[in-house]
């Protein structure tokens, strides 16, 4: 296992669980399994509809709270000084746990500007009153990250984006290292080059690379163990979905072997600058009609 320190000090597991599209009735097993594997990190969202689900994993799986660093994310349509606080109660009562590990912003929303700063500001007094322990943003591009600076008191820990070979955001990463931010990659297997969504069927699947492919054979590991090893030595934070178990420990299983500077290079050379998910300077009308459940 590899621990990265937050800005704050405080230490969370570089490769955990995510759990973004995980259907409710599987989410609370892969929880399990993964905490039975030795993951210590779960991601989740108010948005994924899964929190419940992964507070009964948390439980069934016997291990203590304290080893689990557990992740989500308030969505827009509780964007707001109050509702985010609000939010915090939703996102605690489902998962049946007092204190947050992390607690992020899940878009940067820059139309509604003012709601997203009140709702950061709420995640600030969250952090002072000790209920959460870490605090962040995600799909943040460098200049929503800026305007959030600059009305701000406290450095986002973590900005959560998409990130794989074939998308790999040098000029987020850029950003966030000179704050001390860690850049966490959802997709990090890029995922989304192939999942069903609505953005868009011609895309190429990285999963299929030659070159990840050749790297993945001298090492006699998969592709998306290679990925992840990318990530890790690269200092990024990854979480990778995944509800099959075997899989769960395929993507574990990344803690023995070590890419070259010259592999390592040659996956930042898969980069193709295109995004395969949603634009975070454009989010979808319906984004902010979506209503998160009570707790």
């Amino acid at each position: 296992m590899i621990d990265l320190t937050l800005n704050n000090g405080v230490t969370m597991p570089a490769l955990g669980l995510g759990v973004f599209q995980s259907a409710p009735e599987e989410t609370a097993a892969a929880v399990a399994e993964a905490l039975r594997i030795g993951y210590r990190h779960i991601d989740t969202a108010a948005a994924y509809r899964n929190e419940r689900e992964v507070g009964e994993g948390i439980r069934r799986s016997g291990v203590a709270r304290d080893e689990i660093f557990v992740e989500t994310k308030v969505w827009v349509s509780d964007y707001g000084y109050d509702k985010t606080l609000h939010a915090f109660e939703k996102a605690t009562g489902k998962l049946g746990i007092d204190t947050l590990d992390l607690f992020i912003l899940h878009q940067p929303a820059p139309a509604r500007i003012d709601s997203v700063i009140a709702a950061y500001k709420a995640l600030e007094t969250l952090l002072a009153e000790g209920r959460v322990r870490a605090i962040g943003i995600s799909n943040f591009m460098p200049p929503h990250l800026e305007r959030l600076r600059q009305e701000t008191d406290v450095v986002p820990a973590v900005n959560q984006v998409e990130l794989h070979p074939y998308f790999a955001q040098p000029d987020v990463q850029k950003a966030d290292a000179a704050h001390g931010i860690i850049t966490q990659a959802w997709s990090p297997i890029g995922g989304i080059t192939f999942y069903p969504g609505p953005w868009g069927e011609e895309r190429r699947n990285v999963m299929q690379d030659p070159t990840i492919a050749a790297i993945a054979a001298q090492h006699g590991k998969s592709p998306a163990q290679v990925m992840l090893r990318w990530h890790l030595q690269q200092g990024r934070s990854a979480i990778p979905k995944s509800t099959n178990p075997a899989r769960i420990a395929e993507n574990f299983d990344v803690f023995d072997f070590a890419l070259s500077a010259e592999e390592l290079a040659q996956l930042d050379a898969l980069d193709t600058g295109v995004r395969s998910g949603p634009d975070p300077d454009a989010p979808r009308d319906e984004f902010f009609d979506r209503v998160i459940d009570e707790a």
